[in-house]
């Protein structure tokens, strides 16, 4: 069944989402206030909470949406392929994307899954296994050699592909070829075989 697509967000929510995770990837959570927060996108910093109840629903808001968000992606990425190395690269090619163009959630996510509530880490960890798991199904469908060490190889691949903020070139499309060959390379050497085509 095809997800159905998110509802069109308030311009100025995008807007303290996407300080609020530049800030808190530069400075750690508990080194900004809801007034930094509201300078960086003009308004008070009490002005923020019509928009979300306060800094820690922003961190939430920030990591159970961009879990939501892989997942759903990645479910419509293999849906819409017409084989499992077409759906494998299709997934490949969005995580890139998010890993170029999201390196501050990336940060965020590394360092402040902790100061989350119990009941949004928990959800965060199930979104995420349910994206690993998609993953897992794809590449031993492309990789059939790719047996136990399915799920090992594909978290040593995510390792790669998150480790993008700290090695980005100013090349973009460069780097996105780079990380494709490597993570498809990193697969097959789990597998030992050549992929299915």
């Amino acid at each position: 069944m095809p997800t159905p697509p998110r509802p069109v967000e308030n311009p100025r929510r995008q807007q303290i989402r996407r300080e609020a995770a530049r800030l808190f990837a530069a400075r750690g959570f508990l080194g900004v206030g809801v007034d930094e927060i509201g300078k960086a996108v003009g308004i008070s910093g009490p002005g923020l909470y019509r928009h979300f109840p306060g800094k820690d629903a922003m961190l939430a808001d920030l990591l159970v949406g961009i879990s939501e968000r892989l997942l759903d992606e990645g479910r419509r990425r293999v849906a819409e392929a017409p084989d499992p190395r077409a759906a494998l690269d299709s997934l490949l090619q969005g995580h890139i994307d998010f890993a170029l163009d999201e390196s501050a959630l990336i940060t965020l996510h590394d360092r402040e899954l902790l100061h989350l509530p119990d009941t949004e880490r928990h959800q965060v960890r199930s979104l995420q296994r349910q994206y690993v798991e998609l993953w897992v199904g794809v590449a031993r469908d492309t990789f059939p050699g790719l047996g136990e060490e399915a799920r090992a190889s594909v978290h040593a691949v995510f390792g790669l592909l998150n480790s993008t903020p700290h090695s980005a070139t100013a090349d973009r499309g460069a780097m996105a070829l780079l990380l494709h060959r490597l993570a498809l390379g990193a697969l097959g050497a789990g597998a030992k075989v050549h992929p299915r085509t």
